[in-house]
């Protein structure tokens, strides 16, 4: 069963654009659990515009499932990730003024360079992950930097899934099956949502887990909000 990682930033985004705790990253972080969700994702950016380095370190003790923490391997991120030993780390290409993730690794232009950071991480026990497209040369080279999975980069896919276009699924197909035979491990995330995870689920083999946010948590306040609604109407009565 592919397992589901919850990435709460947009929960962080929402509490720091009004200040104080509401809602509560890590009451959360504890309810998804507690709804099955097998796993927490955050990415802190050295911004902070949502996640703060500080809830990467408060949520340790609250995640009992599986800890993700995404980024790109800067310092700062390799000794907040080194100091809160994780179940896993997601490496991504970021750059610090990118407004969401857009792009996967040049595995064969920063092999060595991934190797290193690679390496660091598994001495420490944990798991690691590479943000990467479905180009089948850089899944190869992927698996030479000793990383265990890579993290189908999957907003390709959903934009021609809501045009109609199924096929656009068979490039990570494709891609799953050689990063398996490769000895990797599969995860997936960006922009699936409820209308595509079950078509990409079924055509994805071995695909371990997906980190969904963005969409999760719209999708959330879409179905929640008639509920919301008619209890302050409830309670005005």
């Amino acid at each position: 069963m592919t397992k589901l990682s919850v990435n709460i930033n947009k929960i962080a985004t929402l509490r720091n654009s009004r200040g104080g705790n509401v809602p509560n990253l890590l009451q959360v972080a504890t309810d998804v659990q507690e709804f099955g969700a097998e796993g927490i994702t955050i990415h802190p950016r050295p911004d902070e515009r949502h996640i703060r380095y500080q809830d990467a370190y408060d949520l340790k003790p609250i995640v009992t499932t599986e800890y993700n923490i995404e980024g790109n391997p800067i310092q700062q991120f390799m000794d907040l990730v080194l100091a809160v030993n994780p179940t896993q780390v997601t490496l991504v290409p970021d750059g610090e003024d990118v407004l969401t993730s857009n792009a996967g690794w040049d595995t064969v232009t920063h092999q060595s360079y991934l190797q290193e950071v690679i390496s660091e991480f598994k001495n420490a026990g944990i798991r690691t992950s590479i943000f990467i497209d479905t180009d089948l040369k850089l899944i190869e080279a992927a698996a030479k930097t000793g990383t265990d999975r890579i993290e189908l980069y999957t907003e390709h896919f959903a934009s021609e899934f809501e045009k109609g276009n199924k096929d656009a699924v068979r490039p990570y197909t494709e891609a799953a099956i050689l990063a398996h035979d490769l000895g990797l491990g599969i995860n997936a995330g960006h922009d699936l949502n409820l209308e595509n995870i079950a078509f990409f689920k079924q055509n994805i083999p071995h695909l371990a887990e997906v980190s969904i946010g963005h969409a999760l948590i719209s999708e959330s306040i879409y179905l929640g909000i008639q509920n919301v609604v008619n209890m302050y109407l409830h309670r005005l009565k």
